[in-house]
């Protein structure tokens, strides 16, 4: 009885993993690291997004380890970790990739993503991310982030923030600390079908195609005005 009391114990303070990749040699691999662990287990796996996105719903696992390359062309990971970030904001997303990828960090942060490491990293560094990640914590330098950020931001200058009602500019602030839809609607109090619309609006005035971009531009007015993108969300009688 009490060996069965012990075992539903260490089950319980599991940390579920999920794995997407489309190479089953490195989801195989991953997954001996995360069993070897002890603390880890691995809930469920997948080959593609819109199957990892099926599994996700269904599984709630409290971390996916996620390729950034996917070779069914559906969606790549960062897509992925965008849409699970979106309708399971407690699923925490590591991005695993094999290439250093300016633009690619820029948008896994952007997607809400709690770290961005390479398959280059040692087994053990790989499993404390997971760790860091289940906790609610982030393997995200924020100074690398921040420089990333600020060096894609060159297309706009500040003139362009002129052409965004006071809804627009509180929207284009949240898009800076990287929320997501949901969570923008949630601080908002706006249905997520609204805030994409004024997304979309906000992209469109500003000439950008990707909300990177307009992150980028945020973190450059941000720093003219001597502060910080995300330090204080305009009010809605601010003007420009």
């Amino acid at each position: 009885m009490s060996w069965s009391v012990r075992r539903w114990q260490t089950v319980a303070v599991a940390i579920r993993v999920f794995l997407l990749d489309d190479h089953a040699v490195v989801r195989a691999g991953v997954r001996r690291l995360c069993e070897n662990a002890g603390d880890l287990v691995v809930v469920g796996e997948a080959s593609s997004g819109s199957e990892a996105l099926a599994q996700v719903d269904r599984l709630r696992p409290d971390v996916a380890v996620i390729d950034v390359r996917l070779g069914d062309g559906d969606m790549d990971g960062i897509d992925v970790c965008r849409e699970i970030r979106s309708h399971h904001p407690s699923v925490a997303c590591l991005i695993l990739t094999s290439y250093t990828d300016d633009d690619a960090l820029a948008r896994a942060v952007l997607a809400g993503a709690a770290g961005y490491v390479l398959k280059q990293i040692e087994g053990n560094a790989l499993v404390d991310s997971v760790r860091i990640a289940a906790g609610g914590g982030r393997t995200i330098d924020e100074r690398t982030v921040t420089n990333v950020v600020e060096a894609l931001g060159t297309r706009n200058d500040a003139g362009g923030r002129d052409r965004l009602t006071p809804r627009e500019r509180e929207i284009l602030e949240l898009i800076s600390l990287g929320r997501t839809n949901r969570e923008i609607g949630e601080a908002l109090f706006l249905a997520e079908k609204t805030v994409k619309n004024y997304v979309s609006n906000l992209l469109a005035k500003l000439g950008m195609a990707r909300r990177s971009e307009a992150a980028a531009y945020a973190a450059r007015l941000a720093e003219r005005r001597g502060g910080r993108a995300g330090d204080r969300p305009p009010r809605r009688d601010e003007g420009p």
